[in-house]
């Protein structure tokens, strides 16, 4: 917990304003997935797939299939993981739209890392919180 409050990774953190402990952030969003049907892999590779798309992509936004506008934004530097996991992950900042649902989203390399390995879409209020039911209408 110590290593997702702001300033410690990241300017501001990982959890946002969110009450909700780890275990039950982690746990309400396992449990909206199975709703759904989906797994974290399944949408960690949807999204790896978009952003490595967008970087081969040197005119900036990319469209795929005909609905998806992507973009990626490399800036300098890395991050760990705040699971202290192995690894350290490159700053890029994916902005994906489905155009024929009108929903944009954000998410770096590391939130694709966070959903894989640890099942974990960030606090509500969080920067970079995705909201799994919303994420899953875009991607699939």
């Amino acid at each position: 917990m110590q290593r997702m409050q702001p300033g410690m990774i990241t300017l501001s953190g990982f959890l946002g304003d969110d009450t909700r402990t780890l275990n039950e952030i982690v746990a309400d969003d396992a449990a909206t997935l199975s709703r759904l049907g989906r797994s974290c892999e399944e949408i960690a590779d949807r999204m790896q797939f978009f952003t490595e798309k967008s970087w081969d992509s040197f005119v900036g936004g990319i469209l795929l299939d005909e609905i998806y506008q992507v973009e990626t934004e490399v800036v300098r530097g890395r991050l760990p993981c705040p699971y202290a996991h192995s690894g350290i992950y490159r700053k890029a900042v994916t902005t994906f739209t489905n155009t024929r649902d009108n929903i944009t989203l954000r998410w770096s390399t590391l939130n694709i890392h966070l959903i894989r390995e640890h099942g974990f879409f960030e606090g509500k209020g969080s920067v970079f919180r995705l909201d799994p039911e919303t994420l899953v209408r875009a991607l699939f």
